[in-house]
Formats: structure tokens, sequence, C-alpha cells
């Protein structure tokens, strides 16, 4: 059962076998690997993408998921730990969602209204709906793997937060092929399809993660 005595004596441990950082590090990045090459063999860079890079839908496109991605491997390593403070980490990404809103804003206000519905649509929507879950898939394996670790005082919650550590990185490898760039796609099926790997991340964490 959950006491406070024994998440005292876990969270007090001074000799664990390895830091979860580093295994969290360990787990992910083998997924890594198996979804950069599943990318190389099927859809790969976007052509002269570094040329396009100075376009600021593109950038943004690239760059949120990645700050994403940023917070995220953090946070999860928090909602993992029995005494871990995800307070200031969700601050932070309430903030990004803030930014994203802004990049909506702003590019409902260049558009022509007849042109919002295309840019929402684009042209590939399911097909980010379907790979970003896809790409996701190995590294939330690993990641669930190596939080298991811990000690979650909320098991779901922390599968939540390994879901968007793996959908946050899917979602900045599929932007880098994805030929819709506007904010309004961004905000609407790439934050789908990472909601759909943190669904399962939160259910698999609620069974995986539980202790």
């Amino acid at each position: 059962m959950k006491t406070d005595d024994l998440i005292r004596s876990l969270s007090l441990d001074s000799a664990p076998r390895m830091p979860l950082a580093r295994a969290l590090l360990y787990g992910f990045l083998p997924g890594v690997v198996v979804s950069l090459v599943f990318y190389a063999l099927t859809i790969g860079l976007r052509p002269h993408l570094f040329d396009l890079l100075p376009n600021w839908r593109i950038f943004f496109k690239i760059g949120f998921p990645i700050a994403v991605f940023a917070c995220a491997g953090p946070l999860a390593l928090q909602l993992a730990r029995p005494r871990g403070d995800p307070r200031p980490l969700v601050f932070i990404l309430i903030a990004l969602l803030i930014v994203l809103a802004a990049a909506v804003v702003i590019e409902l206000a260049i558009l022509p209204p007849d042109l919002w519905r295309v840019r929402l649509i684009g042209h590939n929507a399911r097909v980010c709906m379907m790979l970003i879950p896809l790409m996701s898939a190995a590294p939330l394996v690993g990641a669930l793997i190596a939080l298991h670790r811990g000690a979650p005082q909320n098991p779901g919650l922390a599968g939540a937060g390994a879901g968007l550590f793996a959908g946050a990185f899917a979602a900045a490898l599929y932007a880098t092929h994805c030929p819709d760039d506007s904010p309004l796609f961004v905000a609407t099926w790439y934050t789908l399809a990472v909601l759909i790997v943190m669904l399962v991340g939160a259910l698999a964490g609620s069974r995986w993660l539980r202790w």
C-alpha cells in the first residue's frame, strides 16, 4: 500500500542503481533510433527544407514541438518521482500553449477568411494523425520502461508525461517532412496526434508504472 513512510523511504534512497534521468535517456534513445530509421525509409526530409527555414511558419512548426519536447522530458521525470514537483514545468507548458495560440491569432490576422479552412485542413491531416503516433510508439515504450524505475504518486499522469515526451519528439520529426506549414494546422492536427499518444501513455502508465 502507498503510505507516506514508503514514499519517504524511496525518496531518501541514497544509492539507486541508476539515476532516473539516465535511465530515461537510455530507454528513450533506442526508440529514437527506431523512429529515425522508419522516418528515413518512409517519408524522409522535406526537399529544400533548410532553404525554407527563414519562413516563420516553417521555423515555428519545427521549433514549437522541439520546445515542448525539451520541457516534457524533465516533466516526465518529476511525475515519476514520489516527491517530484512538476509545477514549474507545467507553467512553461502553459506559456508554450499561449505562444501557440498567439501564432494562430497572427495567422488568422494575416490570412483572408476564405483561406482559414484551407490552411486548417491542409493536405496531410490524416497522414499527420497516423505518423506522429506511429513514430512515437518505440520512444514511448522505452520511456515507460525507464520510468518504471520511479515511484510516481499518479502512474497515469506519469504515463501521460511520457506520452507528451514521445509525442513531441515525433511531432518535431514529422514537422521536418510535413508540407503543411500553417500554425492553424499545427495547433489542430499536431496537438490531436500528441494527445492520442498522451492518452496511450496514460493508459499504459496506469498499469505499468503502478507500484
